[in-house]
Order: structure tokens, then sequence, then C-alpha cells
């Protein structure tokens, strides 16, 4: 997708309004309560309670209680029957000495978006996270997918609702946040592109807060790449050109067995705004349809990436429908329902989905190795909903 930027006033109006309302075989299962059942393998590591043995609260294989290894002592964390470095050897945190991180380690995250709201929804599902996290051995980080701060962003790095609508409300979570921007982050028309400059500078200021540049990538983590998009500015066609060269060589230079991009909005949903190219179910101009959008995502994405992750409708869904080619499957999944929720609208009949709900704010939790990513959606309360696997 190469074109030249568009504006147009009475196009922002008519998002801003709109927006008020609001290859690999996989198995799942649809259920309440505990979450360990038996596609959750990933998440407890046995068929019991949480922990990874065969017993119970200890996390290790030992038969004992309180240590986290495996190996009868206490409080080394590994599995040796020395200290501190986790795995077998000394000091280098893999299985095998070269430091690169072992095959099989296991990645534990959460993604939600559009919870910037300060309300109680974002407290409730804040402590369900917090709860499932600890109950789970603890998650590395969240990835945070836009719509910040309701409605209109935040007005200097200084502004409250850092506080009110993000630091007081994840106060008990302690992992990073990875940021990526939303409409709202934009401003009530999404388009005041000075409104990232204060995210990005709050990085300095906060613990947990990540949020490096407009787009960037995450690389940090075993298995798995992640590249995080700006989609508020391909709706406009603004810098579009700059996002797509970013992104394919980003896509290209990873050699991590999973990649996952993650943006505010949606390439499928049953939401209010529906499916990218035809937003809002109209199909013109295309600063409403999200025509940019889409034809970004089928020439970046689409076998490009094995997951895409989004939110900007306010509910939890994973549709059916995918995109790529015989090399690499890529998947689609809504989850913006971080404070709050809007109904189902399934413009045009709808997409078929795997599992949806938008009657509960909640979120997306997700365990992966290098051969599976385990999906897991919860509500605010901590119950488990759906779960669902993608194996390479």
């Amino acid at each position: 997708m190469r074109r030249s930027a568009l504006s147009c006033l009475a196009f922002a109006l008519l998002l801003a309004c709109a927006d008020d309302g609001a290859a690999g075989s996989t198995d799942e299962t649809s259920s309440s309560g505990d979450g360990d059942g038996d596609t959750a393998e990933l998440g407890d590591g046995d068929g019991d309670t949480g922990d990874g043995d065969g017993d119970t609260g200890d996390g290790d294989g030992d038969g004992d209680t309180g240590d986290g290894d495996g190996d009868g002592d206490t409080g080394d964390g590994d599995g040796d029957g020395d200290t501190g470095d986790g795995d077998g050897d000394t000091g280098d945190g893999d299985g095998d000495g070269d430091g690169d991180g072992d095959p099989d380690t296991l990645v534990r995250f959460i993604a939600m978006g559009d919870a910037g709201e300060g309300n109680t929804g974002q407290y409730n599902v804040a402590a369900a996270i917090e709860a499932i996290c600890a109950d789970k051995g603890g998650c590395e980080f969240v990835l945070y997918l836009g719509d910040n701060f309701y409605d209109d962003g935040v007005s200097s790095v200084d502004d409250d609702q850092f506080q009110t609508k993000f630091e007081m409300p994840y106060a008990d979570l302690t992992m990073p946040f990875w940021i990526a921007m939303g409409n709202h982050d934009y401003g009530t028309l999404s388009f005041a592109w000075e409104k990232a400059a204060y995210e990005i500078e709050y990085t300095d200021y906060s613990d947990k807060w990540t949020m490096i540049d407009k787009w960037y990538a995450i690389d940090q983590y075993p298995n798995v790449d992640f590249f995080v998009m700006d989609t508020t500015r391909l709706m406009w066609d603004h810098e579009t050109n700059d996002q797509q060269d970013w992104l394919d060589g980003a896509i290209q230079a990873s050699d991590a067995p999973w990649k996952i991009a993650i943006g505010h909005h949606p390439y499928y949903s049953n939401g209010a705004h529906g499916n990218a190219g035809n937003y809002e179910n109209l199909p013109w101009p295309p600063q409403a349809s999200g025509e940019t959008v889409k034809e970004v995502m089928d020439e970046s994405l689409c076998g490009k990436v094995d997951l895409y992750l989004s939110g900007h409708d306010h509910n939890r869904q994973w549709p059916q429908g995918t995109c790529g080619n015989n090399e690499m499957t890529t998947n689609f999944i809504v989850s913006g329902a971080g404070c709050k929720t809007t109904e189902f609208e399934h413009h045009g009949g709808g997409n078929d989905v795997y599992w949806e709900d938008d009657t509960t704010p909640g979120f997306l939790l997700l365990e992966l190795t290098s051969t599976q990513i385990y999906t897991a959606f919860y509500d605010e309360n901590g119950n488990l909903e759906f779960e669902r696997t993608i194996t390479k």
C-alpha cells in the first residue's frame, strides 16, 4: 500500500461519532472456573492444581513444598541442586549453556485494550489479572492495545490521567505494559498527532508503562517477536509509507518461531466497528471504512505473522476468519473489553467465530512456547470462559 496522505474534518467527525457508541492446528474449549482442564496444559503443566508437578502449591516436581525448583532442596528456583540460574548450569538461563533460552521456555502474558476509563470495570479486570497470574506462577507483561485514555487522550506528560486511568488501577500489577496507540489517544477527532509524544515520554516516568515509539518491535522474549503498529495513523493514511516500510523490514528480519502483531483496529470483528475495509458498515470514505488499514494488513501481515491482536470494539471475540498462504496462517483475536463493553452488531450477517462475548469486561491470557500458543479468555471476575491453542 503506497498512497499520499488524505484528511477531511467531516470524516473525522463521522469517526468520532461512530466510536462514541461504543498454518496451524487448533484445540478449543468453552468452559468456566479454574482454567486448568484438558487444553490448558501449558498453563499448569499437570492436570491438577496450577503448580507444574503432580502435587499442590509448590511449582516444582519433587513432592515437597515451597521451593519452586525440582531438586528436593529449597530456595533456588531452578532444578539443579545449586542456586540462582534457573536451568541446570550456572548463570545462563537456558538448558544448554548458550544463553539463548530453551525451545520449551514458556512466556505468559496478557492482551487487552480499550481500558482507559479509571472506572470500576478497569479496577475489576486488574484484580482478576493479578489473581489469575499469581495462580499460574506470574505473567511477564501486558500488551495494551490502545484507547489508553478516554475520551480525548492526554494533554501532556504531566496529565493526571496517567495516574487516575493507568497507575492507580494497575497499582498491584508489577509487570511491564507494552503500549499501542488507539484512536481516542489522538483526541476526540483522532488526528491530534502530537499526543503520541506524551505517551512515549511517559515511559521515562513509570515503572511499568513502556512505549518506545509510535511503532516498534519487541524482541526480548524467547521464541516470539512482537510488532506494535499505529493503526490510527493508517486510518488517516498518515505516514503510511514510513510505517509499512518499517513493518515489512522488522518482520523480514525476525527469525523468531512466532511473530505476533498488535494494533488497535481489528481486521475481523462482529462489533459495532466491524471488519477492516468496511468499518461502521461503510465501504467509503477510506478514512471511515479503514481501507488503508485493510490494505496494509493484507500486504504486510497476512501470511507473514501468526497472530494479530486488537481492540477497538469493546468486547472479546475470536473470529474463525484467517488470511495467509501455504507457509503461514494469520489468526485474528479481538480483546477490547479492558473496562467496558458494547454490543455486537454483526454487520452483513457477521463473522463466524470460535467464541465471543459482549456482556462482561475481561482480558486474554496467552502462554507461548516454541510450538504452541495457548489462549484463554477470562472475565472481570476471573472466570475462565474460553480456551484455544494454536500449534505449529
